[in-house]
């Protein structure tokens, strides 16, 4: 084999893959529609839509995971048939998955290994390992200890992990699915330098992000499915966020959110010293202390895992504080049940809504009373009163632009973004006093992202007081008048959003404490 068909790491170049009419049906679904596809050794190849555009499954096929109904795969030319993941891997194909696949427990070299022959099995070539992972480390300045238990390493850390394990194992095509969703800003930016250099050297890679300003800053085609069919592919180069919004949803998008300057008032959450462990004792939340306003929106950002979760359950009553205080409205809720929370005037999106906010079997109507089912007028006694449940029901759908076929749908039957439009609705039908959001848009189109950022917005000019806890850092940008940065369970820095840059932001999500000045009242 020629040099020219080789990578600068030895392996053997993939000069294109080609996928022509992918057709792919699930029982009701047509995921891919004829789809055609393309990718040339040396390119990052964006490839972007809404969620159940059919990306995930295009990849699968292309990975071997899922067989095409319809449709051939060209490799180099010629055409391949990939019956399986380690069909894939042995033709250079690799996947970095958004949820990392490795053994905590392992050191980086373990991971590298695991489920490759050794020359001295039962044993493993971990020496041989190690070696070559450090001459990769160097050509694509990954800086991955090869003996680091998985375990002690940042997030970041271990998506190189990740990507190490695919050049090992000779990927020259490297499929990226939304490899950013757990990194800080300035992770983001290391990362996009090795992929930079991976397509200089010659490796073929794409790249799945929702994140718009990622693709336009990363990438040199992208193409956009829409509904199982391929709406276009264009050059990067010349685009701009508003036409990929637009051929992701046929239509026009506001993608700048009309915030006006906050009024807050009063305080209507507060908390004092709270602290909480998990199930093993361990330290979730450390000496937690912010308030936050009517007419006010406070951002909570942070990398996943970082206290997040725990933070918006020990609000909404379902994790205890092992000691500080909570105030509802200047009363003390410390330890009250979720319902007692609701009555205090306390609204919670969970982030989990299909395992926290609705009951994917119940309809549309019977998930709009969860909670509320045993109050006037949605019940007499012991027996539900249907007739103001539907009108109830019929009013919310309406209001929140909710499409359901009927207020008797199942709600298994709705689209993430009506799903979560519908629990958006049930939360601010109370007329809370607050809004815990967390999560508010993950997995929703950019459609129903609009909507439910308008929605907050509106929420907040009525003198509602929200608190936002999102990965997105541009969502908690776009709505947030002051923002919390997590690490480890703690406060890191409040700072107002106007007055900050996301570098700064970045450096706390990475653990850089910043000086908490009080805010007052403007």
């Amino acid at each position: 084999m020629s040099e020219n068909n080789l990578l600068p790491s030895g392996l053997p170049r993939i000069e294109s893959i080609e996928m022509r009419g992918i057709v792919k049906r699930f029982p009701g679904v047509l995921a891919n529609d004829h789809v055609d596809f393309d990718v040339k050794a040396g390119e990052i190849h964006a490839l972007l839509g809404e969620n159940g555009a059919g990306k995930s499954t295009l990849m699968k096929i292309l990975y071997g995971l899922y067989q095409p109904d319809a449709g051939e795969i060209l490799l180099n030319g010629r055409p391949t048939r990939i019956h399986s993941p380690l069909d894939s891997i042995n033709y250079g194909i690799g996947m970095i998955h958004q949820h990392f696949m490795l053994v905590d427990s392992l050191t980086v070299a373990e991971n590298v290994a695991l489920g490759l022959k050794s020359s001295r099995e039962p044993q493993l070539d971990l020496d041989k390992v190690s070696a070559r992972i450090r001459e990769l480390a160097h050509k694509y300045g990954l800086q991955v200890d090869p003996n680091a238990q998985v375990s002690q390493l940042a997030v970041g850390q271990q998506q190189r992990v990740e990507i190490m394990k695919a050049l090992y194992r000779g990927a020259a095509l490297l499929v990226l699915d939304e490899p950013t969703a757990v990194l800080t800003p300035q992770e983001v930016n290391d990362i996009f330098a090795i992929f930079r250099q991976m397509a200089k050297d010659g490796h073929a890679l794409i790249f799945i992000s929702h994140k718009l300003h990622e693709i336009l800053d990363l990438t040199d085609r992208v193409t956009v499915l829409r509904d199982g069919k391929v709406i276009g592919t264009r050059p990067t180069a010349g685009a701009t966020k508003r036409d990929l919004a637009q051929m992701m949803v046929g239509r026009e998008v506001a993608l700048e959110r009309g915030r006006t300057a906050s009024q807050p008032g009063e305080v209507r959450l507060k908390l004092q010293q709270a602290n909480a462990v998990n199930g093993q004792g361990r330290p979730v939340l450390r000496n937690i202390n912010f308030e936050v306003r009517s007419g006010e929106i406070v951002g909570v950002a942070g990398v996943s895992g970082n206290g997040q979760r725990p933070l918006a359950e020990a609000i909404a009553g379902l994790w205890p504080l092992s000691n500080g205080q909570i105030f509802l409205e200047n009363k003390p809720v410390t330890g009250l049940a979720p319902a007692a929370m609701i009555d205090a005037g306390l609204s919670y999106i969970p982030e989990e809504r299909m395992h926290d906010g609705a009951i994917k079997d119940f309809t549309v109507a019977e998930n709009l009373i969860l909670q509320d089912h045993i109050r006037p007028p949605y019940s007499q006694g012991i027996f539900l009163n249907f007739s103001q449940i539907a009108q109830h029901a019929s009013v919310l759908i309406r209001r929140f632009n909710v499409k359901t076929p009927s207020t008797e749908t199942p709600l298994k039957n709705l689209s993430g973004g009506n799903i979560q439009k519908l629990i958006l609705a049930r939360e601010l039908a109370r007329q809370p006093r607050v809004l815990i959001a967390a999560q508010p848009t993950r997995g929703v189109d950019i459609g129903a992202t609009e909507y439910i950022h308008n929605q907050l917005l509106q929420q907040r000019a009525e003198g509602l007081a929200t608190l936002l806890i999102s990965e997105d850092l541009d969502e908690i940008r776009a709505l947030s008048d002051r923002i919390i940065v997590m690490f480890g369970g703690e406060i890191m820095g409040i700072v107002e959003n106007s007055q900050t840059t996301v570098e700064e932001l970045g450096l706390m999500m990475a653990g850089e404490r910043h000086e908490i000045v009080p805010t007052e009242p403007t």
